[in-house]
């Protein structure tokens, strides 16, 4: 009887250790170029933090899929398990730092500022006291721009493209964004019809890092042990140089 007990026991742990090899569910954002965002030509995500988050799971041995989401719905999606990791250009904040924790950082940058094309003064945050100007909801830039309440308002939008469209039409006066997201868009897209601001001085800058669930210590160590080997390989900086980083 004990045999045969032990026998099945053995039986069923073998048939349960193959569901222990989850998928790896990343949350990325389609309008964070170059960092995330959807290849028109196969439809899949790509960008430098898709490579990232597949050279991570290639490296624990998972199995990655990822969830396309609005950047302001990524945390959300952690906490709810809804998705595993957040690889995309967001930075590891203060405030982010309550809800989820963070790998070590990646990339660090600032935001920039555009305006329209047209327009060549050499603005900075005072001289735009009393304008409305735009920023991507969620962002740690939108937070700041509000804090200096300065503004007539501080208009906050779903996706760069909307706040370049603003400002080209002259709706608010000035955007605000990821320094290499905006200047990446503005590169490729000249019809947005906005520009960088030259010599403007960042209010910040920040470090992009990957995000888990406070309650996945184990992803988080895993991430972590990836990143040091891709960094010590030379691959990380690789896959950044491939995107203009």
């Amino acid at each position: 009887m004990i045999k045969k007990l032990a026998a099945t026991l053995i039986l069923s742990v073998g048939l349960t250790l193959p569901s222990l090899a989850k998928d790896l569910t990343v949350g990325v954002t389609t309008t964070g170029v170059p960092f995330t965002f959807v290849d028109t030509a196969t439809q899949k995500p790509t960008g430098a933090m898709v490579d990232i988050a597949e050279a991570i799971a290639a490296e624990a041995g998972l199995t990655v899929k990822f969830e396309l989401s609005a950047f302001s719905a990524l945390i959300p999606a952690l906490t709810t398990g809804k998705i595993d990791l957040i690889s995309a250009g967001m930075f590891a904040s203060e405030k982010r730092m309550e809800v989820v924790d963070f790998s070590t950082g990646v990339y660090t940058y600032g935001d920039a500022m555009f305006v329209a094309a047209a327009d060549d003064t050499a603005y900075t945050l005072d001289m735009l006291k009393g304008e409305t100007v735009g920023a991507q909801v969620g962002t740690v830039f939108a937070d700041k721009l509000n804090s200096l309440g300065i503004f007539s308002e501080v208009k906050q939008y779903d996706s760069l493209a909307d706040i370049m469209r603003e400002v080209k039409l002259g709706r608010i006066k000035a955007g605000f964004g990821d320094k290499p997201i905006v200047a990446y868009q503005i590169a490729q897209n000249p019809d947005f019809g906005v520009r960088l601001v030259e010599g403007y001085a960042p209010m910040s800058e920040g470090t992009v890092a990957l995000a888990v669930a406070k309650d996945n210590p184990e992803l988080l160590e895993t991430v972590n042990a990836a990143l040091a080997k891709l960094s010590d390989s030379g691959e990380l900086a690789k896959i950044f140089a491939k995107y203009g980083l």
